[in-house]
């Protein structure tokens, strides 16, 4: 369950922000930030099965430069460009997280 702070560190949720129990639930992360699970199961959470996961934002991209840069001799090398790079939202298996954290 996804779950707010005080939920997490009372290990209880009467209205939990995002719940699955079908053993294979899946959670995407859609914005940066903490996010805060605990398990479902009575007694799982006050046992330890609780997690926090920060995901970070997309650092900005990088202006371009105002002035002509000097030409080298690797004009025509293939060049890496930010936006080929960015990070797609993250898809999480939340029973597998658990199973990993139980040992």
């Amino acid at each position: 369950m996804v779950v707010s702070e005080e939920e997490y560190e009372k290990c209880k949720s009467a209205r939990p922000l995002f719940f699955g129990n079908n053993g294979d639930t899946v959670f995407k992360f859609e914005r940066p930030g903490l996010f805060y699970f605990i398990s479902g199961v009575s007694g799982h959470c006050t046992r330890g099965q609780k997690m926090i996961i920060k995901v970070l934002d997309i650092e900005p991209e990088e202006q371009e430069p105002t002035a002509p840069s000097p030409q080298s001799s690797n004009e025509n090398a293939p060049t890496i460009h930010s936006k080929a790079a960015q990070i797609t939202p993250i898809t999480i298996t939340i029973s597998t997280l658990f199973a990993l954290l139980s040992f």
